[in-house]
C-alpha cells in the first residue's frame, strides 16, 4: 500500500522517515486535507504499568478509533514502532497481538517495510494489507484490544520505543493519531553506529595505480548488536566506459581480492557482539584500474559502503561514500617478466643470448628463454591471451654442442673457399 499520508506523516515524524505502507503506489498525492481523513485514534493506558523486559510480560490497552462525521469511514490499521538506538527491529522483538472488543473479529500480523516494524490488523477472513479495512460508522468508533511485549532477541543496543497509532489509507485526521511510549529495562544509554571513509593515499605503487582508503566503524552507547555486521560496496563513475575494478581489502594479514556479484562487492564482516568497547574497527582496502580498462584519462571514482545486519531485518542501518581519483595505468607490465639484461656481465661475449621480453601487438608480452644466437632469439613465441615462457630443458647443452659443430664447420668452409680464391 503505497499511501505514505500527511495523516501519517503528521503522527510519525519522529519514525524513520523511509518507513512506508505495505504497497506503493496510489495515493502519495493524496492531500492533507482529503476529505475521507476524519478518523482519530485513542489508546488508553496500558495495563499492567511498568517498563517492559525482553522475553517478559506484556502489556495491553485498548484502542478505540471514532469516526466524528455523517458517513462511513473506512480504516486500515497501521501500528509503526519507532525504536531508539541503532539496531533494526526483526519481526519477534516485538510482541504484537489484536482482539476485537467493540469491533468485527479480527486477525493480526506483523510486517516490515524500509526496516520499519509494524503491525495491522484486518477482519477475520479476510486478507490483510491494504484490502482488509474496518468500516467505522458515521458518528460511531470502534475498539480493540491490544497487546504489546518485547520478545526473547530484543536488541540490547536499543531502548525504549513509541507505538503509534495511525492508519495505512490516510483515513486518520492530521494530529489525530494517538501514541504510547514504552519504557524498556534495564534502561540504558542509546547510541549510534558511525561510518566512514578516510583516504590513505593515491598514485602509483609497482606495477599498478592505486587509491589506498580505510573504511571505519565505531559504535556508541550502551548494548551491543545481536548479529554480525555485513559491508557491501558499490563503485561508480562518469561516464559510460568500462572501468574494470579491481578491489582488495586486508584482512586475515594479506590483501584479498573482493568478487563482485550484481556490481557489488561484499567485505569480510563485523562479527556479532560489535559495541562501543571495541574501538574503531578499521578494514584497510585499495582499488585500482584492471587491465580491461577502457577509461583512458584520470577518472574520478565515487564509492559507496551500505552496512547491515548480517541476518534478520538487512534493511541498511547505515550507508556512506568517498570519492577518489583513479589513473589508468597505460601500459602494464607483468611483474615476472624476466630482465633484459644479465644479472652479471661475463668476461667475453656470451654464447647464450639473455631472455628477452618482446609485444605481441595485443597488450601481452611474450617472453622467449635462452637461445643460442641472436637470430633465434627475436621469434616470439605466439600469442595465447597470458603470459607464455620458453625456458632451457635438459637437451639444451646437446643442441648447444651441435650449434657450434655447426659454425665451426660453417667457418671451415669458409676458409676452404678463400684458399682456392688465393690459389687462382
Amino acid at each position: 500500500m503505497s499511501v505514505r499520508t500527511a495523516a501519517a506523516i503528521a503522527v510519525v515524524a519522529g519514525v524513520v522517515t523511509t518507513l512506508l505502507p505495505f504497497s506503493a503506489t496510489a495515493a502519495s498525492a493524496a492531500p492533507a486535507t482529503d476529505d475521507h481523513a476524519v478518523l482519530r485514534t485513542e489508546m488508553g493506558a496500558p495495563v499492567p504499568s511498568g517498563p517492559l523486559t525482553r522475553g517478559g510480560a506484556t502489556e495491553s490497552f485498548d484502542l478505540t478509533v471514532k469516526n466524528p462525521t455523517g458517513k462511513v469511514v473506512t480504516y486500515n490499521p497501521w501500528m509503526l514502532v519507532d525504536p531508539t538506538g541503532p539496531s533494526r527491529l526483526k519481526k519477534d522483538d516485538v510482541v504484537f497481538k489484536v482482539e476485537a472488543v467493540d469491533a468485527p473479529a479480527t486477525n493480526s500480523s506483523i510486517g516490515q517495510q524500509d526496516g520499519g516494524w509494524q503491525g495491522t490488523f484486518f477482519p477475520a477472513g479476510e486478507p490483510g494489507g491494504d484490502k482488509g479495512g474496518f468500516d467505522i460508522p458515521a458518528n460511531g468508533k470502534m475498539t480493540w484490544k491490544v497487546t504489546i511485549g518485547l520478545g526473547a532477541n530484543y536488541p540490547t543496543n536499543d531502548g525504549d520505543f513509541s507505538l503509534n497509532a495511525t492508519s495505512y489509507n490516510n483515513s486518520v485526521a492530521p494530529g489525530g493519531a494517538d501514541s504510547h511510549t514504552f519504557k524498556v529495562d534495564p534502561q540504558i544509554k542509546t547510541g549510534e553506529l558511525k561510518t566512514w571513509f578516510k583516504q590513505v593515499s593515491s598514485g602509483k605503487d609497482g606495477q599498478e595505480q592505486r587509491a589506498y582508503l580505510d573504511l571505519n566503524y565505531q559504535a556508541t552507547g550502551e548494548g551491543t548488536f545481536g548479529t554480525a555486521l555485513a559491508t557491501s560496496l558499490s563503485l561508480s563513475h562518469p561516464g559510460e566506459q568500462e572501468a574494470d575494478f579491481r578491489v582488495q581489502a586486508l584482512f586475515d594479514g594479506r590483501w584479498q581480492d573482493l568478487k563482485a556479484e550484481d556490481s557489488r562487492y561484499e567485505l569480510p564482516r563485523i562479527p556479532k557482539g560489535f559495541g562501543a568497547a571495541d574501538g574503531v574497527h578499521t578494514l584497510p582496502l585499495r582499488v585500482s584500474l584492471g587491465n580491461h580498462t577502457k577509461l583512458t584519462k584520470k577518472t574520478t571514482i565515487t564509492m559507496e559502503a551500505e552496512v547491515r545486519h548480517a541476518e534478520g531485518n538487512s534493511y541498511p542501518l547505515k550507508t556512506g561514500s568517498v570519492q577518489f581519483p583513479l589513473v589508468p595505468f597505460a601500459e602494464t607490465v607483468p611483474t615476472d617478466t624476466p630482465s633484459t639484461t644479465p644479472s652479471t656481465a661475463p668476461s667475453t661475449a656470451p654464447s647464450v643470448q639473455p631472455a628477452v621480453a618482446t609485444s605481441t601487438g595485443n597488450g601481452n608480452v611474450t617472453t622467449t628463454g635462452s637461445t643460442t644466437t641472436a637470430t633465434t632469439a627475436t621469434t616470439a613465441t605466439p600469442a595465447t591471451g597470458s603470459l607464455a615462457t620458453t625456458g632451457a630443458g635438459s637437451s639444451t647443452g646437446l643442441y648447444a654442442g651441435l650449434a657450434a659443430a655447426l659454425v665451426a664447420l660453417g667457418s671451415a668452409a669458409a676458409w676452404l673457399g678463400r684458399r682456392r680464391g688465393l690459389s687462382a
